[in-house]
C-alpha cells in the first residue's frame, strides 16, 4: 500500500495577537516560498517546538535537524523549507515581529538554528509551550500573550549570550534597549519620544531612525501595548472592582473619551462592552 503525506493541523488558537498551532505530519516537505513570504500581511516570526519525530529545517544558508524538545525560530519574511523525516509533530507559535521587538541583527543570529533542550532557558520554554497548548478551550489564553513574548525574547537573548562577543557596539543593541525601556514604562503617562531619547542620550530623530530600521513605529507600538494592558484588566475588572476610567488612566490614557474611541477602533467594541462580555 502506498503511503501519502498527511498534514493534520489542529484548530488555530489565539493568544492576543499571537497564534498557536499543533501540526502532525507523515514524511513530507513543506515550503514557505518567496511569494507568500512577501505577501505576509504582517511580518512574523514562527517559533516551533518539535514534539515527536525528526525534522530538517532550512532557512537561508542554515540547515538543521530537530528532535523532540528542540526549538527553532523561522523568519516568515524569508523563504524556508521544512521536511519531516518520519512521523512528526510540532507546536508552532506565530509572533508578529514588531511584538517581539528585537533588532534584525539579533533575529538574524538565531533564525534557522537548532535551540536544544540542553539550554535551561530553551528547556523552560519547551515546558511552558507544552503546558500552554494543553490548557482547555475554556482558558483565557489572551493573558498569556505578554509572558509568551517575554519567554521567547529570553530564548533569543540566551543564544546571543552564547554566540556574540561580550562587548558589542552600543548601536547594535540600541533598538532592543529602547523597547525594553518603553516596555517597563508603559504605565507612565509621561512616556514620550523625548523622554525615551533622553534616557538613552540620543536625539529624538536618532530614536525614530533606529526604530524605523527595526520596522517598528514607536507611538503605535506603545499605544497598542497599552490597549492590550487595558483589555486584560477590563476582563478582570468584575473581580477587582476597578472602573473603566481608572484602568485607562493607570495605563497612560489621560482622556477617557479618546481612550474609548481608540479602544473601539482597535477591538470593535467599547471598553464597557468588552468588560460586560467577560463579567
Amino acid at each position: 500500500m502506498t503511503q501519502h503525506p498527511v498534514l493534520l493541523p489542529s484548530a488555530d488558537r489565539r493568544l492576543g495577537r499571537l497564534s498557536i498551532l499543533t501540526v502532525t505530519t507523515s514524511r513530507m516537505t513543506l515550503r514557505h516560498t518567496v511569494r507568500p513570504a512577501r505577501a505576509d500581511p504582517e511580518p512574523s516570526v514562527v517559533v516551533e517546538l518539535q514534539l515527536a519525530g525528526r525534522r530538517s529545517v532550512v532557512q537561508g544558508d542554515r540547515r538543521t535537524t530537530l528532535g523532540p524538545g528542540d526549538l527553532v525560530l523561522l523568519d516568515c519574511r524569508r523563504p524556508y523549507l521544512s521536511t519531516s523525516l518520519d512521523q512528526a509533530s510540532q507546536y508552532s507559535v506565530r509572533i508578529p515581529t514588531a511584538e517581539l521587538a528585537l533588532p534584525d541583527q539579533a533575529l538574524a543570529h538565531v533564525v534557522g538554528v537548532r535551540l536544544g533542550s540542553e539550554s535551561p532557558v530553551v528547556k523552560l520554554a519547551a515546558t511552558y509551550l507544552t503546558q500552554l497548548v494543553g490548557l482547555g478551550a475554556e482558558a483565557d489564553l489572551d493573558v498569556f500573550e505578554a509572558p509568551t513574548i517575554e519567554l521567547i525574547r529570553a530564548v533569543v537573548a540566551s543564544r546571543l549570550d552564547d554566540g556574540v562577543p561580550a562587548v558589542e557596539p552600543p548601536e547594535n543593541t540600541l533598538a532592543l534597549r529602547i523597547m525594553e525601556f518603553a516596555r517597563q514604562h508603559l504605565t507612565d503617562p509621561d512616556l514620550t519620544a523625548t523622554k525615551i531619547a533622553r534616557a538613552h542620550n540620543i536625539s529624538v530623530r536618532h530614536l525614530y531612525t533606529t526604530m524605523s530600521r527595526s520596522g517598528i513605529v514607536l507611538g503605535e507600538w506603545i499605544r497598542g501595548h497599552r490597549l492590550e494592558g487595558c483589555r486584560r484588566e477590563l476582563a478582570r475588572s468584575a473581580v477587582s472592582g476597578r472602573t473603566v476610567s481608572s484602568i485607562a488612566h493607570a495605563w497612560g490614557f489621560g482622556d477617557a473619551t479618546h481612550f474609548s474611541r481608540t479602544f473601539r477602533e482597535s477591538f470593535g467594541m467599547s471598553p464597557r462592552e468588552w468588560r460586560a462580555l467577560h463579567n
